[in-house]
């Protein structure tokens, strides 16, 4: 079995990235706020979301913009929900999993969790219930990435 390379750089995230959305987008629970809510386009959206990747595992981009003004704009138009950051956090982990081993990529999923909860918290409130620590219902969506399918 060939060795999974650690998230080394932007193309590797582009990668990732790439995988990542196209699980969200199709995953029932949470594709709709992508795709009917938002309305996202992946190809508009994805340097963005590339630069806010890079600058937080690798130092090496300018991110400027509010990455929670864009979540509570979603929130006000259909609440999010411990669920919702949950199931992002499934894919999320998933898609890392299913692609790099390393340092860099368990930081990526440490600090995906980080973000959903805090996420989650203050659109919610810091009292908010966040559904526990793991356990839970783990979409075929997230088995399939793993494996690398």
């Amino acid at each position: 079995m060939p060795a999974t390379p650690d998230l080394g750089d932007r193309r590797d995230l582009d990668v990732l990235l790439r995988r990542f959305y196209g699980a969200a987008f199709a995953d029932p629970l949470i594709g709709p706020f992508f795709t009917e809510v938002a309305g996202t386009d992946l190809e508009a959206h994805l340097p963005g979301v590339t630069d806010f990747w890079e600058r937080a595992l690798f130092r090496t981009a300018g991110y400027g913009r509010d990455a929670f003004a864009p979540h509570a704009a979603l929130h006000a138009a259909r609440p999010l929900t411990a669920a919702h950051f949950g199931r992002w956090v499934q894919l999320w982990r998933a898609s890392v999993d299913g692609l790099h081993r390393g340092p860099t990529a368990e930081r990526a999923k440490a600090q995906g969790e980080r973000i959903a909860l805090g996420m989650l918290r203050r659109l919610a409130g810091a009292g908010a219930a966040t559904g526990g620590t793991g356990g839970g219902f783990v979409p075929l969506a997230a088995l399939e990435l793993r494996s690398g399918g």
